[in-house]
């Protein structure tokens, strides 16, 4: 198994740092905005946009974090059943804008499920989507991320590992992992 580095620490820091910054440019003051987390992942990625965002902003954006585990279209594909996660939205989405947070673009169907998971939450004004990395190729649903930190060409049997302090790792570093 081969790793390489994507993105270090440094590297990572200044990339959420403009992601924020373009959030701040299209969503001026948040006052109709929320942030929401894609578990299971995404809520690590979003957390720190999210408290980013409250800092330079100095306003509290609302924040939360939705399981799609039985909105995905391969639920009951899987020989393991899958376990949901904690679905934690106790704002209206109704008429707000959301940006969807999640690590890794990859297929497009996770974001596909998360968005029928969101309908039981309120209509949103607009739905926009947030990536750390975007995997290009590989897109199964025509799905694409309105901020992404970067783009990364890959093959299907390649994967991208996200670790971050904030899931117990010593730093923030993404990696592509070819399966050899």
């Amino acid at each position: 198994m081969q790793k390489k580095l994507i993105l270090d620490t440094d590297l990572l820091d200044i990339t959420i740092s403009r992601l924020c910054q373009e959030l701040i440019e299209n969503h001026g003051d948040f006052s109709e905005t929320v942030i929401i987390g894609m578990q299971t992942r995404g809520i690590f990625v979003a957390d720190i946009i999210h408290k980013k965002l409250e800092k330079l902003t100095k306003k509290n954006i609302p924040f939360g974090y939705l399981d799609a585990t039985f909105h995905r279209d391969d639920f009951r594909r899987r020989e393991i059943p899958v376990k949901a996660n904690e679905t934690k939205i106790d704002f209206p989405i109704e008429g707000k804008r959301v940006v969807l947070v999640d690590d890794v673009l990859f297929t497009g169907r996770t974001i596909r499920a998360a968005m029928d998971t969101m309908i039981g939450f309120g209509r949103p004004q607009k739905v926009e989507l947030l990536v750390l990395i975007d995997r290009k190729y590989t897109r199964e649903l025509p799905i694409a991320a309105d901020y992404v930190g970067k783009s990364v060409n890959t093959l299907t049997s390649q994967r991208v590992l996200v670790e971050l302090e904030a899931q117990g790792h010593k730093q923030n570093k993404i990696w592509l992992i070819n399966k050899d």
